[in-house]
């Protein structure tokens, strides 16, 4: 068994520290971040969340026999994602705001960005590049879930209800990060393996600009609770 978890982390540090630089996630550690921004985070993890088992079902189908294994691990992903996006619309709503309004809005352009480039590197690349994404994502959920749920708790006096999504990719979570650290030290092949450290190096840039774009297009404004801007 290798060791490209590790290698992993550790060569995607600079990409990482671009996403943790984003002034809201700055904000959100100090406490700083508003309601609004909270409800326009979550609008963005919503036009993304609900991809991942789309996304996971075009990894499966574009394996190969001998990765029979990996096919499994990818079944057992998408098992544990499904309706996720319904969690991030209900907590939406504790928010206070209307979430079929956002389940009939667009994606801010960084968010359509990052979803299109999943999908292209599937189809045009290696299906393994999206664990890159997963990398990063939870990876980045693991990092900032339990202290961002609880700073933006005590800034914006939200209910518990409200973090369902953040929460369940806290602490709780460790055992699904493990799980995927064990996967990827599975991956031996070089070729393989470059295409996740190249899928996850391009992930952290383009969700680190989803939430730069959350400051340059704000999507709801404080005196319009409930309507997009």
């Amino acid at each position: 068994m290798s060791d490209f978890f590790n290698t992993l982390k550790e060569q995607t540090k600079q990409e990482q520290n671009y996403l943790l630089a984003a002034p809201i996630i700055q904000r959100v550690f100090k406490g700083e971040a508003s309601l609004e921004e909270y409800a326009s985070f979550l609008v963005q993890a919503y036009h993304h969340v609900k991809h991942t088992v789309p996304l996971m079902m075009s990894v499966g189908a574009r394996l190969t026999d001998e990765q029979e294994w990996l096919r499994e691990a990818v079944a057992e992903y998408i098992e544990e994602e499904i309706g996720h996006q319904e969690w991030v619309l209900n907590d939406i709503a504790a928010c206070g705001f209307d979430k079929e309004t956002v389940r009939c809005s667009q994606p801010q352009f960084a968010t359509e960005m990052m979803v299109s480039y999943a999908y292209d590197s599937i189809a045009r690349k290696n299906p393994l590049s999206f664990f890159g994404m997963v990398h990063v994502l939870e990876g980045t959920s693991i990092a900032l879930a339990d202290g961002a749920a609880s700073n933006i708790a005590n800034a914006v006096g939200l209910p518990k209800k409200a973090f369902s999504y953040l929460t369940s990719h806290g602490a709780l979570d460790i055992e699904h990060v493990k799980f995927f650290e064990n996967l990827m030290n599975q991956i031996t092949d070089e070729a393989d393996q470059q295409a996740i450290l190249h899928g996850a190096k391009r992930f952290y840039r383009l969700y680190g600009d989803i939430f730069r774009g959350l400051d340059d297009e704000p999507l709801f404004k404080a005196s319009a609770q409930g309507k997009l801007a």
